[in-house]
């Protein structure tokens, strides 16, 4: 309810710029399928009732994480992709938070094993968003969103610093350290790890649109493939 809420509010805040991209134009809003009034109704009771039925029948710290999140991705992640790339970096932290937010639901507290699960999913986020950000481009910029830098036309600096944080991602789900482990679990980790690192490299060595969308369904295959492994390898 908190994810959904969240998602309502940021296509209601940007309901007028989502109206000025192809891809997003047909959305319910931009489309006038909802009005504007309807849509902020919607999100508040989404959002807070969410959050609400974290903190009377789950816990507290769950709760807090989950408006948290929707906090900072509504006022921190969302003006600034209209001022700064670096938007992409601060919202990939509440883009990550709900490995956190299912850790403290479970357990009522956060140890080094929910800190990995966030970074898995906070370093995944690059390739798989920058690929996003790579194929529509000039939809974004028409918009006035600053996805990428404006120094970095040939897309050079954002297919590097796509493999740079696949690479990391890589060897951050090798380290057992959510008591997985074993051949299995490496040689899986590995795998799926080189398929990803695959798509990106060619990606990195040839910009075009097609190869950045293979980036994205790679990444969409890659990430439940770790998160299974993790689930059913136990060291």
């Amino acid at each position: 309810m908190v994810a959904s809420g969240t998602a309502t509010l940021n296509q209601w805040m940007e309901r007028v710029w989502d109206g000025q991209m192809r891809r997003t134009a047909s959305r319910p809003l931009p489309s006038g399928r909802l009005s504007g009034r309807e849509a902020l109704l919607f999100g508040i009771l989404l959002s807070a009732g969410g959050g609400l039925y974290l903190a009377v029948t789950v816990n507290l710290l769950s709760a807090f994480l989950a408006i948290s999140t929707l906090l900072s991705y509504l006022l921190v992640y969302t003006p600034l992709k209209r001022l700064t790339p670096l938007s992409t970096l601060l919202g990939a932290v509440p883009g990550a938070m709900p490995t956190l937010i299912g850790w403290a639901g479970a357990s009522a507290s956060l140890d080094r094993r929910a800190w990995f699960l966030f970074a898995i999913l906070f370093l995944w986020q690059f390739p798989h968003f920058l690929a996003i950000a790579l194929m529509y481009r000039e939809d974004y910029d028409r918009a006035g969103y600053r996805m990428l830098p404006r120094f970095d036309l040939d897309s050079r600096f954002t297919r590097a610093e796509m493999l740079v944080f696949t690479a990391v991602l890589v060897v951050i789900t090798t380290v057992p350290l959510v008591d997985r482990g074993g051949f299995i679990y490496t040689a899986g980790m590995l795998s799926a790890g080189a398929f990803m690192l695959y798509h990106v490299a060619k990606l990195a060595r040839s910009a075009s649109r097609s190869l950045a969308s293979r980036v994205v369904h790679a990444s969409v295959i890659y990430l439940p493939i770790v998160l299974g492994l993790m689930i059913a390898c136990k060291a």
